[in-house]
């Protein structure tokens, strides 16, 4: 759900002997902050306005999101969960094969879908070592609390990352052991969140960091009627217009922006040009907004919007199709019953 160009930094996550403290969290918090103001300048400067979506995910937003996951219209999550509840030990088995499983997770946020996967593995060997990674150390924190506290057995070694950040870079995560195999979760249709091309690129630098035989566990959003794929992003309730509001009221306190959240309307629209989901902030104005960090001032026509979000919808074979470009077998893809969406699993070639 996070574009950059910058060089994507390296890191390492902590041995699973090492059990971290739940006050511990690796964090490049300086290198962040560098790059909100860079994405910010040229995004706010750009001809027709942009944000990236990873600018949703501070502490506020972080909570927007999860209330959003227990809406009626957000379908997304809960069919998901249905695919991983119905499936989860099956998956795990294939993953894992004749080798113990170590899990990562890209984006993991609350990670409330993922426990149905962790206890998966524990019950497959008896423990599991949990590696989640997200720019939300909030989520992190809580996830880590919630997921020791309710699986005996499980390790949580989180990192405060954003995994997007890097232009080729390899995505590093750390030694396994020869007798392991590495599952990394890619679910919640984060995928979805990126440009065709730069979505394969992101696998790409996933795959460099692996070991042949290693997999991933990619959760897509499927192309279905346009209407209930357009009221998830608009809910009736207007929590995702408050979550999409929140990135402005982030720019106010972080970088001393001056936006009237309550002058740009949430809008969601179906892109089919595209297969993709776009939401923007449009301006119900004429207006001016100075940011004190950037020293900018920013003019806004009525009815100019800024872009925030796209969220691409799969079509059949398309993501087998992204695995492969990206070095991994697609091994089985597993569906809801109504075909809404998909989870697949690609092992390392």
């Amino acid at each position: 759900m996070r574009h950059g160009k910058e060089k994507m930094p390296r890191f390492q996550l902590p041995h699973p002997t090492k059990r971290m403290t739940t006050a511990t969290f690796p964090t490049v918090r300086r290198q962040f902050d560098r790059r909100v103001v860079a994405a910010v300048r040229e995004g706010l400067s750009a001809p027709r306005k942009r944000l990236p979506a990873w600018l949703f995910y501070d502490e506020a937003g972080s909570r927007l999101f999860d209330a959003i996951t227990e809406l009626p219209e957000y379908y997304l999550t809960r069919t998901e969960r249905g695919i991983l509840a119905a499936h989860g030990a099956e998956m795990v088995a294939r993953a894992a094969g004749d080798r113990q499983l170590r899990v990562a997770e890209l984006g993991a946020g609350s990670a409330d879908k993922t426990r149905l996967l962790l206890r998966a593995v524990v019950a497959m060997q008896g423990m599991a070592v949990y590696e989640p990674i997200d720019v939300s150390a909030s989520a992190l924190h809580a996830a880590r609390v919630r997921i020791e506290r309710e699986i005996t057995g499980v390790t949580v070694a989180p990192r405060v990352m954003d995994y997007t950040d890097g232009d080729g870079g390899r995505l590093t995560l750390g030694p396994v052991e020869e007798h392991e195999r590495r599952l990394v979760l890619y679910i919640g249709s984060s995928i979805g969140n990126f440009e065709p091309a730069q979505a394969k690129q992101l696998l790409r630098r996933l795959r460099v960091g692996l070991r042949a035989g290693d997999s991933v566990l990619l959760g897509v959003d499927l192309i279905k009627a346009e209407a209930p794929m357009v009221a998830a992003y608009n809910d009736a309730e207007g929590v995702t217009a408050a979550f999409n509001r929140n990135l402005l009221a982030r720019l106010n306190r972080e970088l001393g922006a001056e936006f009237d959240a309550e002058g740009f309307a949430h809008r969601a629209v179906w892109n089919g040009a595209e297969s993709r989901i776009e939401m923007h902030l449009v301006s119900d104005r004429k207006q001016r907004v100075h940011m004190g960090a950037l020293d900018l001032t920013v003019e806004f026509a009525a009815g100019e919007s800024i872009h925030t979000e796209n969220s691409y919808k799969y079509g059949p074979g398309q993501t087998e199709t992204l695995l492969a470009e990206a070095r991994f077998q697609a091994e089985a893809t597993w569906t809801d019953p109504r075909g809404w969406f998909a989870v697949c699993l690609g092992r390392a070639i």
